[in-house]
């Protein structure tokens, strides 16, 4: 059976920070991106309302600060050799995030069949942000169902990786999940529960990887 690994990114891919977290430390607004940070887990800001506000504190953001956010994130280790099992298996990895797609799709570079996030305009930005092109909870569920459709799978098929409440209906969705570093909340509905650095110990809890695939 054909498997699609849909991973979140913020908090699941990358240890305790976020793409916007990570995109703020280079513009020196890090104390802006956590009072914003705060209130959208407080359920304060909807993804909307907080993309507004982080496009407004981006105003100076250049391709380097977003190239530099993304090689200094604390990313998991592990990532693009677990990928390149799913690619050895004949399997599909995707990463689905309300993080800005201009960051996210870097993530192709390492080995990722697909990627999707909050669409912005393009950096440096020279345009207002459309609202319809940010992703919600929910809108993660649409992008996971156009991905099945694309590699030929269905929800069944499926399995999600993810930290927060922003992954809870698309842990929902699918019948196998793997709550990564998670909160109380999404690790109880979860099938399973990971705590650590390596993607590749979340990995094998699913029962899939070869002897090849080892920890560090």
């Amino acid at each position: 059976m054909t498997l699609l690994h849909l991973f979140d990114l913020d908090g699941t891919l990358m240890y305790g920070s976020a793409a916007p977290v990570e995109i703020s430390r280079q513009l020196g607004v890090s104390t802006e991106i956590g009072e914003l940070e705060r209130a959208f887990a407080a359920r304060e800001l909807t993804p909307q309302e907080f993309s507004i506000a982080a496009h407004a504190l981006w105003s100076e953001l250049t391709p380097v600060h977003v190239r530099a956010a993304f090689d200094g994130a604390p990313w998991l280790s592990g990532i693009r050799e677990v990928w390149r099992e799913i690619h050895d298996r004949g399997d599909y990895c995707a990463v689905i995030s309300l993080s800005p797609s201009f960051f996210v799709e870097l993530l192709l570079e390492w080995g990722a069949h697909a990627a999707h996030g909050s669409l912005y305009p393009s950096v440096p930005f020279t345009g207002p942000l459309d609202v319809a092109g940010i992703l919600t909870p929910e809108g993660k569920v649409d992008v996971a169902d156009r991905l099945c459709e694309r590699f030929g799978v269905t929800r069944s098929e499926c399995v999600a990786y993810g930290d927060s409440l922003t992954d809870s209906a698309l842990f929902e969705a699918v019948p196998r999940s793997v709550a990564v570093n998670a909160r109380p909340y999404l690790a109880e509905r979860a099938t399973y529960v990971y705590e650590g650095r390596d993607l590749r110990e979340a990995y094998q809890l699913l029962g899939l990887a070869r002897p090849g695939v080892e920890t560090s």
